[in-house]
């Protein structure tokens, strides 16, 4: 491809638009973790009710025919859709986001995944996948030709006027009362509150103008790119890789690492367009390399502790070897009661999630990639059996070894941050992974690889027989099991839980931390990726839903539900979702706004799950019983004693 100066200054224009997006969201992300330490995931769907919101005033005529309304064109929409984006998120803020500003930086990310998935839910019920067109205002027709580059007028403004936003915020908290003010209330609340100000309603007033921001860049995005419900799905995963880039927190460090990467991203599109989607994600890896806390950050230390149950190794909910045996009966008679492909897909899932359980219930780690080594390990295994005729055991081991090499890199680079930190490494990692399987020959991009052949286990043993291969996953699922149960109760996984409950202790007693971490990590993607390469020979695809970060969030769901932290949970929580996704999948995208539901009430109202919840009630009927009989042991003494006397 020749590069012209056109194609040079067009690219590099349309990299400066996009940063100036780029610039505006990060913001918005970095005010809202530095004052009030909340992963806002929720930020691209509140983009895309900034985008909606202008939209809906445009037509107001048409959608409410009778009532008179005035249609209300970009400029009405600039003030207007802002104000009403941050008061609803002053409303979530109030009476969601707030409950869980004293947990563990995991939790508020879990919060707002489900709010995202109920809003991006409902728009998508309400208006498809097909976007909306919206028009740029009369007044920014036209365009200026540089010679060069044809520069549209719109477009020029968006630049200008996102330039004077960020700058102008950055003053506000950087250079004035109010910001010191902001700033003081999250180190010091009781301080702030001594002066007279109301800290609750200031940090309310915080993460509103926060989600403000994302309403008006929403509102400013709609003449370019179509107004749809998942327009903020992509963007949000760039905006995090972006602040931590800049440096969690740092509102300078977000500004100037969004325009400085939209331009890289423009740039490599004319020099190297195949790695346009992935070189913001390949300078996170670098910056994490050499400075951990990003280009402006500073080092700080991690929310320490998590809020998980921490499971009582005598409970027979934990009794591994008991449940080994319950679960292998349980799973011999599966497949003459249910539908055994279902249970396959169940067995499947319950070992990915008992696999992501191992680094975030046991270690205290939010992983938010597994889906990288869980796709990753389908794709090669697939590829194997299919290209390379490898025997079905072979491929699923070349697919294990593919997660385990990832999950080794993968750990190395995000090992040594926390909390949040980690969450948002793992994410971007892995959607390096995402972009290179859809652009790669080899995966057959958005087809994914089909047909996959099952073959004959050990050369014997014919696998495209339904029980067989049925039977075949379930001796996966129960050694994959086994061994989970194995980690966790040796001495091993004892390290790993007071690492989870006290990192600093563990450290002072000699251990390195994060070795331990490391190993765990790893061990945790092979096991994804034994129950990814599994799934690819039942189901015969590969596809790019393996390797979305959709299914992060769904592996995460079901961890939730079942019980963070416990043997059986995850297990629990596979079924409770797989059985949830099948009975309502007649109801279409309200199966997204239903699971957005769930994340939503499992964080605020049954962190523990299922299993944690029972757990806790069986510990209570044991303490009960434990006091009732001490009780009448001591009432029979002071009768033994009354007799003698």
């Amino acid at each position: 491809m020749q590069i012209t100066p056109q194609l040079l200054f067009g690219q590099l224009l349309v990299g400066l638009i996009n940063g100036s997006f780029y610039a505006m969201m990060s913001l918005g992300v970095a005010i809202i973790f530095g004052m009030l330490r909340i992963g806002n995931f929720v930020h691209g769907a509140q983009y895309m009710l900034g985008a909606f919101g202008a939209w809906f005033l445009l037509q107001l005529p048409v959608l409410f025919p009778g009532l008179g309304l005035p249609s209300l064109n970009y400029w009405w929409a600039l003030i207007l859709v802002p104000l009403g984006v941050g008061a609803l998120g002053a409303l979530m803020e109030r009476f969601l986001i707030r409950k869980v500003y004293n947990l563990e930086h995991a939790y508020g990310l879990l919060l707002t995944i489900g709010m995202t998935m109920v809003l991006e839910g409902l728009f998508n019920v309400r208006f498809g996948a097909a976007g909306q067109q919206y028009g740029v205002p009369d007044l920014l027709q036209g365009g200026f030709n540089l010679g060069f580059v044809f520069l549209p007028t719109y477009r020029l403004w968006v630049i200008v006027v996102a330039l004077l936003v960020c700058f102008g915020t950055w003053w506000l908290v950087e250079r004035t009362k109010l910001g010191s003010y902001l700033r003081a209330a999250t180190e010091n609340p009781d301080m702030v509150r001594s002066f007279g100000i109301n800290v609750p309603l200031l940090l309310m007033f915080t993460y509103a103008f926060g989600v403000g921001l994302a309403g008006l860049a929403g509102v400013m995005a709609a003449p370019i790119y179509q107004v749809s419900p998942q327009m903020g799905q992509n963007i949000i995963i760039i905006i995090f890789a972006v602040v931590v880039i800049g440096g969690m927190g740092s509102i300078f460090g977000a500004i100037v690492s969004g325009l400085a990467l939209g331009m890289i991203e423009g740039l490599t599109k004319v020099f190297y367009p195949q790695a346009a989607s992935t070189v913001i994600f390949l300078i996170m890896a670098l910056v994490l390399v050499l400075r951990p806390a990003g280009l402006f950050g500073k080092e700080t230390s991690a929310h320490s502790g998590t809020d998980v149950v921490t499971a009582r190794s005598d409970s027979i909910l934990e009794n591994g070897r008991l449940w080994l045996v319950i679960l292998g009966l349980a799973g011999a008679a599966a497949p003459f009661l249910v539908y055994p492909v279902f249970a396959m897909k169940v067995l499947c899932l319950a070992l990915f999630a008992s696999a992501y359980n191992l680094i975030f219930g046991y270690v205290g780690l939010l992983a938010f990639g597994h889906a990288a080594f869980y796709g990753s390990s389908a794709y090669v295994t697939a590829h194997a059996a299919s290209v390379w005729g490898l025997p079905t055991e072979l491929s699923i081991l070349a697919g294990v070894g593919m997660a385990t090499v990832l999950g080794a890199l993968f750990g190395w680079l995000a090992i040594r941050r926390q909390g949040l930190y980690f969450a948002m490494i793992t994410m971007a990692l892995a959607q390096i992974v995402y972009f290179f399987i859809l652009q790669s020959p080899w995966t057959h991009g958005e087809d994914g690889i089909q047909s996959v052949p099952r073959g004959k286990l050990l050369g014997f043993i014919d696998l495209n027989d339904p029980l067989a291969m049925y039977f075949f996953v379930l001796a996966v699922f129960l050694l994959g099991f086994a061994f989970i149960y194995r980690i966790v109760r040796s001495p091993f996984g004892q390290v790993l839980k007071s690492i989870r409950e006290n990192e600093p202790r563990a450290i002072s007693l000699g251990y390195s931390t994060d070795r331990f971490k490391l190993i765990a990590f790893t061990l945790s993607a092979m096991l994804a990726g034994l129950a990814g390469g599994t799934k690819a020979i039942v189901f015969q695809i590969a596809s790019l839903t393996d390797v979305f970060f959709s299914t992060s969030a769904d592996v995460l769901l079901m961890t939730l539900v079942g019980g963070v932290g416990t043997l059986l949970g995850p297990v629990v929580g596979a079924v409770i979702v797989a059985t949830m996704q099948k009975e309502l999948a007649g109801l279409g995208g309200w199966v997204v706004v239903v699971q957005g539901l769930i994340f939503i009430l499992c964080v605020l109202f049954l962190r523990k799950g299922v299993v944690g919840a029972l757990e806790d009630l069986l510990s209570r009927r044991a303490v009960r019983r434990r006091d009732a009989a001490a009780a009448d042991r001591i009432a029979a003494a002071d009768r033994i004693a009354a007799e003698k006397r």
